[in-house]
């Protein structure tokens, strides 16, 4: 099961039914992406919620801007049978610089753009713009 996957799922389709927030299971990995998503000011907030017995759970807060959701697109590149990977000279630009990526190094959960700044590449995630 891919758990980036069916994170990137829940969010395009709080987005798709205008939710004010979604809801999905949390993991290291994922709080990672959500704070790239946040730092990079496409989603309002998130927070880890405590579900009792040692489960957590990630709130996201989605962004729009005048009704239109702040993510128009997210894709996965990386997934369970066909990992991604790149080097620092060779991560991608989005949509000419406008788009994110987001990888997974050895520094934890970067955009490219903190990955180049760091000289380290990763595990492509995905693509959002």
């Amino acid at each position: 099961m891919d758990i980036v996957s069916d994170f990137f799922t829940v969010i395009r389709n709080g987005s798709s039914a205008e939710k004010k927030s979604c809801i999905t299971r949390w993991s290291n990995l994922l709080e990672g992406v959500a704070r790239v998503l946040k730092d990079n000011g496409m989603i309002r907030n998130f927070e880890k919620v405590d579900d009792g017995n040692n489960r957590f759970s990630l709130k996201i807060d989605l962004k729009y801007v005048n009704g239109v959701p702040s993510i128009t697109e997210i894709h996965t590149v990386s997934t369970p049978g066909c990992r991604q990977y790149c080097g620092v000279s060779e991560i991608p630009s989005v949509l000419g610089g406008m788009g994110l990526v987001i990888l997974s190094t050895s520094r934890g959960v970067l955009s490219g753009f903190e990955a180049n700044k760091h000289g380290i590449g990763g595990e492509l995630l995905c693509y959002a713009w």
